[in-house]
């Protein structure tokens, strides 16, 4: 019987594979029978999510996203690709009067221009294939504001904005783009935010599910935009909340 999720066959590069949803859809994609190149800084790391992979033919390549030359060095050593998942990211808490340069760009220079600059060197170097898949993990933060999420939200929403016109662009090549917008999901971003497990339990029952996401659950939901099930979607960002908005 065809299975139209599966993801056999295809070759998929996860960048921040070390931890968090990244390490989450390596694993899935890896249990859904893809070829998984795991995308961090830290070999250590990303060994551990190696070790969490079912078995396969599995590769680490370990660069600094926010470093041109490493970027270009690593493209130039990855394979014809069938999908990208751009996971890597980080997160910040600071009043808008607090901000400086310094921290604008920490953030941007992560979140956004790091995945924008990595598939350009992708497409340059002609390293993903005809009818291909590119996933953007995003956040509801990118329309949602909070309190001291300013630049954090502002490069979600210029990460989906771009997202858009990539799809644009790669449609007559039938490589599909899409972006993932989570809410809250349990991972060290979380706890960065300072707040106590007591303090985030209570803002779970804030959710219709009562429960923040998992990485797993990111995770199933790239691993459907990957697969030939989502073959006539593209220029989609999911919201994947738990019912809240």
């Amino acid at each position: 019987m065809n299975n139209p999720f599966t993801l056999e066959g295809k070759i998929i590069l996860v960048t921040g594979a070390s931890s968090g949803i990244g390490r989450g859809v390596a694993v899935a994609c890896a249990n859904m029978g893809a070829e998984v190149i795991v995308l961090a800084r830290n070999p250590k790391r990303l060994d551990e999510t190696m070790n969490l992979m079912s078995k396969g033919n599995h590769t680490v390549a370990v660069c600094d996203l926010t470093n041109p030359e490493d970027v270009e060095k690593t493209v130039e050593q990855l394979p014809k690709l069938d999908g990208i998942v751009h996971c890597a990211g980080i997160g910040q808490r600071l009043l808008c009067k607090e901000l400086e340069a310094s921290d604008v760009d920490s953030v941007m220079d992560v979140n956004f221009k790091a995945p924008i600059l990595l598939q350009s060197q992708i497409l340059k170097k002609k390293k993903i294939n005809k009818g291909a898949s590119i996933v953007f993990v995003a956040s509801i933060a990118s329309w949602s504001p909070s309190i001291g999420n300013a630049v954090y939200s502002a490069s979600k929403g210029a990460l989906i904005s771009y997202a858009n016109c990539l799809g644009l662009e790669l449609a007559p090549r039938q490589i599909r783009v899409n972006c993932i917008s989570p809410a809250m999901v349990r991972t060290e971003l979380v706890y960065n935010e300072g707040l106590s497990e007591e303090q985030l339990k209570e803002d779970e029952q804030k959710y219709p599910l009562k429960r923040y996401g998992t990485p797993e659950d990111i995770a199933y939901l790239a691993v459907y935009m990957l697969s030939n099930a989502s073959s006539w979607m593209t220029g989609s960002n999911v919201k994947i909340t738990g019912g809240v908005n």
